[in-house]
C-alpha cells in the first residue's frame, strides 16, 4: 500500500472515531437541552405532563452518555445524571404521582447521589454547580422529611433524613443535623439498630458532646446489641470518665443484661480512679437515687460532702432526697392495713429521715438565705416534726421573699 493510500486509512479512521465521540457528546447534550429547555420551564409553569415527558427523554439521553467510555466520567454528564434523576422525585411529589418515581427505577435518590458524587471527584471546574446542586436536594429533603414527621411517619421521615445526608456525603461534607434527625425518626419508628448507627457515626466526631454516645448506646441497647452498648460508653468514657450520664447508661446497661454485679462494678470502678473527687461522689449519689437505692444514695451523696461541707449542690440534692425517701415510707406506713405491727415502726423511720434532711437543707441555707422553696420545705419538716418556733421563723422567710 502507497503512503498517499496509508493516509487515507488513517485519516477514515480518525474520522470514524471522532463520529463515535461526537455522537457520545451529542447524547450529553442533548439531556441538557430536554432538562434545562424543556423540563425546567415546565415545571416552573406546574406543566407536569410536558415536565415528565421532558424528563424520561433526558433521562434516556443521560443514560447512554453516563454509560459509554468516551463521556462517563465527564462533569456534565454526572451532574446532569444527578439533576435528572433527582427531578424524578421532584416531579413525583409535586404532581403527587408518587409512581413517577419508578420510572427512573427503585434506586434513583441512589443513582442521582452516586453521580453527583463521582462527578464532583472528577476536578475543580465544576465545584460550585455540584455543591448548589447538592444543597438544593437537601433543602427540598429536609422540608419533605419535616413534614412527614409532623404526620407521625417517622420511618418515612427517616429515611429522607437518611438521603438528605447521603447527599452532603456526595460533596464530601458531614450534615451532622440530617443524621441526628434520622436517627431521632428511626428511633420513634423503632428501627433502633439503624438509630444507633447514625449516634454512634456523630459520637465519632464529638457532635453534641456526650449525648449521641448515650443515644448511641441506648439505641443499641434497646436492640439487644449490650455489648455495643457498652463498648460506646466505654470509649466515651475514656476523656469522660465522671460523666453522670455515661455512668447512668453503662448501669442501665448492665442492669438490663442480667448484671447488677456489674453495674455496682461500675460505679465502683468509678469511684476507685478518683476518690477524693467530690462530684463524682454526688453523681453516683444521683444515680442511685434514680435506681430507688435509697440508703446507698444517701453514703454517697455523704462522701461528697465529707470531702466538701460547703459543697451546695450536695447539700440540697441530699436533703431533696432524703425528704422525697422520707414521705415514700409515710405513704407507705399509711396504706397497711388497720393495727400492722409495722405502722410505728416506718412513722418513727419516716421522722429519723426527715431529721437527717434538715442537716443537708439547712447548712444550705445559710449560704442561699433567699431559696424560698428550700425555705417553704424547711417550714414543712419543722411543722411536721413539731418544732412550731423554727417552722414559724421560716415559714416568715419565705413569706417575706
Amino acid at each position: 500500500m502507497n503512503t498517499s493510500l496509508r493516509n487515507i486509512g488513517l485519516s477514515l479512521g480518525v474520522i470514524a472515531l471522532t463520529s463515535v465521540a461526537f455522537a457520545q457528546k451529542k447524547n450529553e447534550t442533548s439531556a441538557a437541552v430536554e432538562y434545562k429547555n424543556k423540563y425546567l420551564p415546565a415545571i416552573a409553569k406546574g406543566d407536569f405532563e410536558t415536565a415528565k415527558k421532558a424528563l424520561i427523554s433526558a433521562k434516556e439521553f443521560v443514560d447512554l452518555a453516563a454509560t459509554h467510555e468516551d463521556t462517563k466520567d465527564n462533569q456534565k454528564t454526572n451532574w446532569l445524571k444527578g439533576e435528572i434523576y433527582a427531578a424524578f422525585l421532584t416531579v413525583g411529589m409535586q404532581s403527587q404521582d408518587t409512581s413517577f418515581l419508578k420510572l427512573a427505577g427503585e434506586d434513583a435518590i441512589d443513582q442521582s447521589i452516586s453521580a453527583y458524587k463521582h462527578g464532583y471527584g472528577l476536578g475543580k471546574k465544576m465545584k460550585s454547580d455540584f455543591e448548589t446542586s447538592v444543597y438544593q436536594k437537601a433543602s427540598m429533603l429536609n422540608g419533605m422529611a419535616g413534614m412527614l414527621y409532623k404526620a407521625d411517619q417517622y420511618k418515612e421521615a427517616a429515611e429522607l433524613y437518611a438521603y438528605q445526608a447521603k447527599y452532603s456525603d456526595a460533596i464530601n461534607e458531614l450534615d451532622s443535623s440530617a443524621i441526628y434527625n434520622a436517627s431521632l425518626c428511626y428511633e420513634k419508628a423503632e428501627d433502633f439498630e439503624k438509630a444507633a448507627q447514625g449516634y454512634e457515626k456523630l459520637s465519632q466526631v464529638g457532635y453534641r458532646g456526650t449525648t449521641c454516645s448515650i443515644l448511641a448506646s441506648g439505641a443499641y441497647r434497646k436492640a439487644g446489641n449490650l455489648d455495643k452498648a457498652k463498648a460506646i460508653i466505654a470509649e466515651a468514657r475514656k476523656s469522660n470518665p465522671s460523666n453522670r450520664d455515661l455512668l447512668l447508661e453503662l448501669v442501665n446497661t448492665n442492669i438490663e443484661s442480667g448484671d447488677a454485679a456489674g453495674a455496682q462494678a461500675a460505679l465502683n470502678d468509678a469511684i476507685a480512679t478518683d476518690p477524693e473527687n467530690k462530684q463524682l461522689h454526688y453523681t453516683i449519689g444521683t444515680i442511685y437515687i434514680e435506681l430507688k437505692e435509697n440508703a446507698k444514695a444517701e453514703e454517697a451523696l455523704n462522701k461528697a460532702l465529707s470531702l466538701d461541707s460547703e459543697y451546695a449542690d450536695a447539700q440540697y440534692q441530699l436533703g431533696a432526697h432524703l425528704v422525697t425517701w422520707a414521705g415514700d415510707i409515710k405513704t407507705e406506713a399509711n396504706q397497711l392495713k388497720f393495727g400492722d405491727p409495722n405502722y410505728n415502726k416506718m412513722l418513727q423511720q419516716s421522722e429519723e429521715t426527715y431529721k437527717r434532711a434538715l442537716i443537708p437543707l439547712e447548712a444550705y441555707i445559710k449560704n442561699y438565705p433567699n431559696d424560698k422553696a428550700v425555705l417553704t420545705i424547711l417550714f414543712q419538716i419543722n411543722r411536721n416534726l413539731g418544732n412550731s418556733e423554727k417552722a414559724l421563723e421560716y415559714k416568715k422567710r419565705a413569706d417575706a421573699l
